[in-house]
């Protein structure tokens, strides 16, 4: 058994995302691309692969593990290019999507010969948090003005919208997607590749996939242009688990349980969001999971269970693939958790493990 903590990716609960990936790409003509910063792990590049076409990126680094690691197109998307980083960007990918029209401009020579595609912010958006709002008042994220895309629109053949946080609404979805064409949609035929990004939860439990399949398809055929989404969270939803042990107990007016793991170090996204971590738990025994930061506030959320907790237990957080492993961190110099794979058959191997060595070499 390993030691605890660490992440557990099992294909087989990874396996039906891809399959609905797969579903959509035939039925509906889209092409996929795993978003990196989501999830980037590569120890299952190669399992990915085979159901998706290729990554996107946010940064440099990830251009270059998407080109190096993963088969398929590699699409090259930063909020801001550095001087020092365009020639290796281009050098590394297939397209690459500018975030402004100065930032195209600025670029123009260099890139000059290159897939070049520009992100629109369309203005609408789903996310409930202000936070993850890329359509928040005075955004930074994409050009707005359709009259500022024409001056630039012959140096580009494709526009990436990324407004889609979470949605798991067909309809809102379908509505947005409209409000997009209506007022983008002379810009949008004229060019060959529609980037519709992430944030649309498709894989989760119920969504009408047909009908998003039918409205990609229709998009694509009115306007004349390959469409791609971005899947972060819904290529990997469900699939993996952080596994943890509980190292001590005290009562302080709740029953508390401390384990070998933090959500400031291994799932900061439940801190940053007010989140409360998934179990698949129940009983009459209540007790609060916490990390064992120094860190008041690290705790994994209040969960119930058929019997007392005691030191030794182990227990697993759900659905922990997410924006963990790309954002762990050192924090209070707990260590990291292990990375394992399950595959197919029900075996489990240790991919990558994490120890003092990495901790001095990440601050020195």
């Amino acid at each position: 058994m390993l030691q605890t903590p660490y992440y557990l990716i099992d294909k087989a609960r990874l396996l039906p995302n891809m399959e609905k990936i797969a579903h959509l790409r035939e039925t509906s003509g889209a092409k996929a691309l795993l978003a990196l910063k989501c999830f980037a792990t590569w120890g299952v590049f190669d399992f990915m692969s085979d159901y998706m076409d290729g990554t996107t990126s946010s940064s440099l680094y990830e251009v270059k593990l998407g080109r190096e690691k993963f088969p398929g197109e590699t699409h090259a998307y930063s909020v801001a290019w550095a001087d020092h980083e365009i020639d290796e960007v281009l050098a590394n990918s297939d397209k690459v999507i500018f975030n402004t029209a100065q930032q195209l401009q600025r670029f123009e020579a260099q890139s000059a010969g290159h897939i070049r595609g520009l992100r629109v912010n369309p203005g609408v958006s789903t996310s409930d948090f202000d936070l993850a709002d890329p359509s928040r008042p005075f955004s930074r994220l994409g050009e707005h003005a359709p009259e500022d895309i024409e001056p630039v629109a012959e140096m580009i053949s494709g526009f990436m919208f990324h407004n889609n946080c979470e949605n798991a609404d067909f309809e809102r979805f379908d509505a947005m997607l409209g409000m997009i064409e209506q007022r983008f949609g002379r810009l949008i035929r004229r060019m060959n590749w529609i980037s519709l990004g992430g944030g649309i939860h498709f894989t989760g439990e119920g969504y009408p996939l047909d009908k998003l399949s039918e409205r990609l398809k229709r998009f694509a055929g009115e306007n004349e242009v390959q469409v791609y989404l971005e899947p972060g969270e819904a290529s990997i939803t469900k699939s993996t688990t952080l596994e943890v042990s509980v190292l001590d107990t005290l009562y302080n007016g709740k029953n508390l349980a401390i384990v070998d793991s933090s959500i400031e170090a291994h799932m900061l996204d439940l801190l940053i969001y007010r989140e409360s971590a998934k179990m698949n738990e129940s009983g009459d025994q209540e007790w609060m999971i916490c990390g064992k930061s120094c860190l008041a506030g690290d705790i994994f959320g209040e969960f119930r269970f058929p019997e007392a907790i005691k030191p030794g237990d182990r227990l697993s957080i759900q659905d922990a693939a997410g924006y963990t492993m790309v954002k762990k961190n050192w924090f209070n110099g707990v260590k990291m958790p292990a990375i394992a794979i399950r595959e197919l058959d029900g075996t489990e191997r240790l991919v990558r493990d994490f120890d003092y060595d990495d901790f001095v070499s990440a601050l020195g």
